[in-house]
């Protein structure tokens, strides 16, 4: 027994020194590697970037445009640009497109706008936006082309604006419309034997449905039929004009398609020929021929003298803190879920979006403030947490103008309500007044692997649990916290928009509206996009002379170094690449996961949210 246990004894003594010998080592090997950066960033110093003479600028950002990034971990984007992976869900401001487009436009060393949209995906509202950019640039008298291999839905209506379209030969350019589709988990819940609790008022309210049923009710048809329909002809509308076409080219019935597609022999590139859709079919070097006219040759990757976006942007983005000045019109961005408490940028929190806003209303060099509002709504105690702050701004006697931008509805529409004036873009996504809670209970599916829950509690609702069944009694209750929250919901538009609670019950029921017919009915006062509200909040505060100001979360100063530290260092390992292969079956596991984690995310106290659900539009 002996020998045994001194056998053991070293096994475990041998065991553990190898952990701890591989716990130090995996320590001291990041420690390198954070001193080897820390070094090279000491050492190299950054060349400064300057922009060629007769350069043409490659407009090729990369992720979804966006108003405000996600805060990520600085480790994790320098991982992922050192190894050249992309991100999960890259990102790109729209800010910084159209500086790149303002200035290239009167920029002598800038001869041609190239236009590469290959990676690029955004709201009706976004590309909207930076095609005006185009159009503007468009008066300097430069060039203005579009390149791709092929184009998506998204990345075509950005190139419709240029001078000259064009495709290479073997590329592929189709128009899929737009659809609102979701998956239905009532057959799954009823064979893992989960109990669904509903509470909601609003006809059009859906988000619970795919919890319920195994298809789309009939009110959420027809209400998403005529919004899908009302954007996919602002889509033609514009495309059509940019291009000089008629909307009738954009084939919606596969019969149509095919006649088309069979007198193209089979070729996306020559059917998009046919259709006007694009100027010409060129290989690469046709390309660098085509360039060639304009700048000149240069033995690079594109064969002719050019800037990237991003190199173009650190070019001409001065390093200097900006100077704001005593008259400021102050842009608070609203953008993702809302959730209560604290959130990171790139995302609303009850207490820390209200936080934004008290720092506008507290700064007395803010004369105005811009909400900016791209949300579909979430928790509505957050919701009223920040729908308090902008009214404590409007009683410090600074304006507030809501910018609604690709969506803002629900808890959006509820934060916006108040707003002075409410801008909406004709394609914005609004509405959907109406309230619903809901949980899951487990109690048949522990009582069907022979597990049961039983015991005493001092009041009828000692030990709720999702593992006991809920008392009808306490679901009463439930239900009556939505229509008392439904109801509040109402009369706030209502004193908002100058209607009687009638005539808003008759526009709310959870249903969704686009920006036109939003302004229409008086649940939005103006069309227009962000720089128009910004003006429009100027001419609120009187102001002439003013500066434009993002208020947003103050980084730390460990957040700042590791920021500085691996943005610098990113560059080192750049020629390092990582293998990424597309997995369509993943990428529907993933989204099935996403569903049920961001109803596991939600956090509001009474359980109580305003979310729209059908929001959210496949491009």
């Amino acid at each position: 027994m002996s020998n045994s246990s001194s056998v053991t004894k070293k096994l475990f003594v041998g065991l553990w020194s190898l952990i701890n010998f591989t716990r130090k080592l995996f320590l001291n090997i990041i420690f390198f590697i954070i001193l080897f950066f820390i070094l090279v960033i000491m050492f190299s110093g950054e060349d400064e970037v300057l922009v060629p003479l007769e350069s043409a600028l490659v407009l090729d950002p990369y992720g979804e445009i966006v108003v405000q990034k996600f805060q990520a971990d600085p480790f994790s984007e320098f991982v992922s640009e050192a190894l050249d992976q992309p991100e999960d869900n890259p990102e790109v401001l729209l800010n910084d497109l159209l500086f790149a487009i303002e200035n290239a436009r009167d920029d002598t060393r800038i001869k041609a706008l190239v236009l590469d949209f290959q990676g690029v995906s955004g709201g009706l509202d976004k590309l909207e936006t930076v095609a005006r950019a185009i159009e503007d640039f468009k008066t300097s008298g430069k060039p203005v082309y579009a390149f791709g291999d092929y184009y998506t839905q998204a990345q075509y209506y950005v190139a419709a604006h240029a001078d000259k379209v064009f495709m290479h030969p073997q590329g592929v350019l189709m128009f899929d419309g737009y659809g609102s589709y979701g998956m239905y988990f009532r057959t799954l819940l009823e064979k893992v034997k989960a109990s669904t609790h509903v509470f909601r008022v609003g006809t059009y309210k859906s988000y619970v449905e795919p919890y319920i049923r195994d298809d789309m009710s009939d009110e959420a048809r027809r209400a998403n039929e005529a919004w899908l329909t009302e954007i996919w002809d602002q889509y033609k509308t514009n495309v059509a004009d940019a291009r000089g076409l008629d909307k009738g080219v954009f084939d919606e019935q596969i019969e149509v398609f095919l006649s088309k597609f069979e007198a193209a022999d089979g070729s996306f590139g020559q059917y998009a020929l046919q259709n006007g859709w694009v100027d010409a079919l060129l290989t690469r070097d046709q390309i660098v021929d085509l360039m060639a006219e304009t700048v000149p040759r240069e033995d690079n990757r594109l064969g002719y003298r050019n800037l990237s976006f991003n190199t173009y942007i650190k070019a001409i983005r001065s390093p200097l803190p900006k100077q704001y000045g005593n008259k400021q019109i102050a842009v608070v961005v609203a953008k993702g879920t809302i959730m209560n408490g604290y959130q990171e940028n790139g995302m609303i929190g009850g207490d820390s979006t209200a936080l934004l806003l008290r720092k506008a209303r507290l700064d007395d060099n803010v004369k105005a403030v811009v909400l900016q509002v791209d949300s579909p709504g979430g928790s509505a105690f957050a919701s009223d947490i920040i729908r308090r702050e902008v009214d404590l701004i409007k009683a410090a006697g600074k304006p507030v103008v809501v910018s609604m931008s690709s969506v803002a509805a629900s808890g959006g529409y509820w934060i916006s309500s108040s707003a002075d004036e409410i801008w909406a873009t004709p394609s914005t996504i609004t509405g959907s007044i109406g309230v619903f809670g809901m949980f899951m209970t487990f109690e048949k599916s522990l009582e069907h692997i022979g597990v049961n829950v039983d015991g005493v509690g001092t009041t009828d609702f000692a030990g709720l649990s999702v593992a006991r069944a809920l008392d009808p009694r306490v679901g009463q209750v439930f239900q009556m916290s939505v229509e008392q929250t439904y109801h509040q919901f109402i009369t706030l538009v209502g004193q908002d928009r100058g209607m009687t609670t009638e005539q808003v019950d008759n526009i709310a029921q959870g249903r969704v509206w686009i920006g036109t017919t939003a302004q229409q009915i008086g649940l939005v006062d103006k069309l227009g996009y962000l720089q128009d509200a910004i003006a429009s909040a100027a001419n609120l505060a009187e102001l002439d002379d003013y500066k434009v100001r993002y208020i947003e979360r103050e980084l730390t100063s460990g957040e700042i170094f590791m920021q500085n530290l691996f943005g610098s260092a990113a560059g080192m390992l750049a020629s390092t690449q990582v293998d990424e292969r597309d997995s369509q079956l993943l990428g529907m596991i993933k989204s099935l996961v996403k569903e049920f984690d961001a109803m596991a995310q939600f956090n509001d106290p009474k359980g109580t949210y305003i979310f729209c659900l059908p929001c959210k539009v496949s491009l």
